[in-house]
């Protein structure tokens, strides 16, 4: 199940985000809005739901976090942006992936 998380994420939410990958879970993040779109088999499906939501495209970023580890991944085929400068599946810009990393330990309970 893909949830939009605006503040800290639920206990209820993070086990329904793990339902299909059970151990990680893909992530779309709005480095605008400062929010996340969670779970689901595939990062275009929480982009979607951001764009859902009122997200604009190029601020959504896609990563993963994995709860047990409490790591933040910052690779999907949604950041393959050669337009934007960013040509590989990892997000290149470092102050990006420190800005990703904040708002998933912020509504993930472990900043």
């Amino acid at each position: 199940m893909i949830h939009v998380v605006e503040t800290r994420a639920t206990a209820g939410q993070v086990r329904e985000m793990l339902e299909t990958l059970q151990t990680y879970i893909k992530l779309a993040v709005d480095v605008r809005r400062r929010i996340l779109a969670g779970g689901g088999g595939m990062h275009a499906d929480c982009e979607a739901a951001l764009l859902e939501d009122g997200s604009q495209q190029a601020d959504i970023w896609g990563a993963g976090w994995l709860p047990e580890s409490r790591e933040v991944r910052f690779e999907s085929l949604i950041n393959i942006r050669p337009k934007r400068g960013n040509r590989a599946m990892m997000i290149e810009d470092e102050r990006l992936r420190t800005t990703i990393e904040q708002i998933v330990r912020e509504r993930f309970g472990a900043a």
